[in-house]
């Protein structure tokens, strides 16, 4: 923020479960012409990867700016997210999250839609304002919410219900004289995607559609979903279309509630000094390289491209100079670019694992990035599997699981695994050392993830909860 210009606001919104090949310049056939307008006129990051290829411990990276096993969360949270037969637990307890920060600097913080990380039944540390889903997923329709501080259910199609409230949220506070932050976090487009799930004019979209887009490969012999909605996963691989149909319906159906979003600020006049961004918690496969699903929908759980790189817009009139970048960028890196972006001092972290990438939005620094650096990496954990991803090269370590190398320049479809391959063994090791060294200095003792029974089948209580053993983790 340069010095003069109004405090800006931001209005976040995220996806669930969106590789980024599933976006609109990429996917001729996905209907989405808000969530289009927002990439044609803004910044698109087409190198920009979730910290964990699930839902839970990715959003608390993109909320803490931590790695998994720094903030404590490692796989998905099971149950209506309450723990070990207790209620209120908050499994974010000990972080200090972006919306705290803004908060104790004058913004109003807003949420609707999912939250996923402990008790949904009472507002997070920082919002004022709270709709959420009470769990982390399931029907569309009659889904468990919290509204008003009270828990019901809704009678509406959940992502419509979303897009009603933070609708409401943001009329209200662009009436105000306070910088606002609102993050709007759809279900969408997870699971499920039967017909009786999704409205029947967001299916027509889709009606005679075969989506030649999406490729219809072999199953990998990985293939084997571990989470509640495996069935759903293998019936997708068997017959793909219509889950693809869904699976866009449920897209189309958040496109709309940007739509909403965007004209709420359009008219209110708060367009021009407010940051719209858009990406998903993490990626997602829809049949590419033989697999459904994300980082479970394999055993051993995966760091393949699909599960990992989601797609993330950033847009804001005359503030945000449009265009895209190939420059690699983690999800942990959100939280210090919005608290840039606001002129708010980050806290000391020494496990922070992101830096700002608030430069980007300038296309002149954009030129001047090396996109083929070798040096600039991202890093990706998933229970005791661990990614480190530069430019051209891809290496994987498991704790008691393959080991896997890609050369992404000459093999980007990660078909042929090097780990054994004495050619590139200098680089392999190379980067399985700056892997070890990175991890080393981002993690704590009591939440790293590599010594737990992390299996893709969900978590049930925090790393700090008292429990027997083995009772976090399914």
């Amino acid at each position: 923020m340069r010095k003069g210009e109004p405090v800006p606001n931001f209005v976040v919104i995220v996806t669930d479960d969106q590789g980024a090949w599933s976006r609109g310049d990429q996917m001729p056939e996905l209907v989405t012409p808000a969530i289009d307008a927002l990439g044609a006129t803004g910044l698109e990051l087409d190198g920009f990867f979730c910290a964990s290829p699930v839902c839970s411990p990715a959003r608390a990276s993109l909320l803490s700016g931590r790695m998994p096993s720094a903030h404590g969360v490692h796989d998905w949270i099971r149950g209506d997210n309450h723990g070990v037969d207790t209620h209120g637990v908050h499994y974010l307890r000990d972080q200090i999250t972006t919306p705290e920060i803004l908060a104790e600097h004058g913004y109003i913080c807003a949420h609707s839609g999912k939250w996923h990380l402990g008790d949904a039944r009472t507002p997070a540390p920082g919002f004022t304002h709270w709709f959420a889903h009470r769990d982390g997923g399931g029907p569309y329709f009659g889904a468990p919410v919290i509204s008003d501080g009270r828990e019901r259910t809704e009678p509406n199609y959940i992502t419509d219900a979303i897009s009603d409230h933070a609708e409401a949220m943001l009329r209200t506070l662009t009436a105000g004289p306070a910088p606002f932050y609102l993050q709007v976090h759809y279900t969408a487009p997870h699971t499920p995607w039967t017909q009786r799930n999704h409205p029947a004019d967001l299916l027509d979209l889709y009606r005679d559609c075969d989506f030649p887009s999406v490729p219809r490969l072999p199953a990998h012999p990985w293939f084997e979903s571990k989470g509640g909605d495996g069935g759903e996963l293998r019936s997708a691989m068997r017959n793909p279309l219509p889950a693809l149909r869904g699976y866009c319906a449920a897209l189309s159906g958040v496109d709309r509630g940007v739509a909403r979003l965007v004209d709420v600020l359009d008219r209110s006049g708060a367009r021009a000094d407010t940051y719209v961004i858009f990406t998903s918690d993490n990626g997602f496969s829809c049949g590419h390289h033989g697999y459904w699903g994300k980082g479970n929908g394999t055993w051993p759980l995966n760091m393949w491209e699909p599960s990992i790189r989601v797609p993330f817009v950033i847009n804001r009139p005359g503030a945000v100079e449009p265009g895209r970048t190939s420059r690699l960028v983690g999800a942990a890196s959100l939280k210090p670019t919005l608290l840039e972006l606001a002129d708010v001092p980050a806290p000391d972290d020494p496990l922070a694992a992101g830096t700002s990438f608030a430069r980007l939005l300038d296309s002149s620094a954009r030129a001047d990035e090396p996109i083929e650096d070798e040096a600039v990496v991202v890093y990706d954990e998933y229970g005791g599997t661990r990614m480190i991803r530069t430019a051209g090269h891809k290496c994987i370590v498991r704790s008691g699981g393959p080991a896997e190398f890609y050369d992404l320049v000459e093999d980007p479809g990660e078909l042929r695994n090097l780990a054994d391959d004495p050619a590139v063994r200098d680089v392999r090791e190379h980067l399985e050392h700056r892997l070890g060294a990175w991890f080393a200095e981002h993690v704590t003792a009591e939440a790293d993830a590599v010594a737990q029974p992390v299996s893709g089948k969900g978590q049930r209580a925090p790393y700090w909860a008292e429990a027997s053993e083995g009772r976090r983790y399914v």
